[in-house]
């Protein structure tokens, strides 16, 4: 297989990638939104919105408003780190091992500023 034909390919596999996540969080987001529209709630009290990862899966699972909104702001939030994590994996696969420990290093520091950018 030719060099460029190669990019091509990786190329393709991480816009497929993008497009995938930009567009299931537009499709949560939206659905959020319609559920707040047709109830008038947000599913919380007034004032009170959830902050942590937990709070806001639990409401997703019992179908709050707020929370599925929430959720469709974390896919888009993750996709770009999905994209990075992708690319190791391609890098990988095509035998480009200085690029892979590159992209794996940048994919550690995403994972460090969130775990250490957590508000409380």
């Amino acid at each position: 297989m030719e060099k460029n034909s190669k990019i091509d390919e990786m190329e393709i596999i991480i816009s497929g990638f993008l497009r995938f996540g930009v567009s299931l969080s537009a499709i949560v987001i939206f659905a959020g939104l319609m559920m707040f529209l047709i109830t008038g709630v947000s599913g919380y009290v007034d004032g009170y919105f959830p902050t942590t990862l937990s709070e806001i899966f639990s409401g997703l699972i019992t179908l709050k408003p707020y929370a599925v909104i929430m959720a469709g702001m974390i896919i888009l939030i993750l996709t770009p780190v999905f994209r990075v994590a992708v690319s190791i994996i391609v890098f990988i696969k095509e035998k480009d091992y200085l690029y892979a420990k590159i992209t794996l290093v940048v994919f550690i520091i995403l994972i460090v500023s969130f775990i250490l950018g957590k508000v409380e």
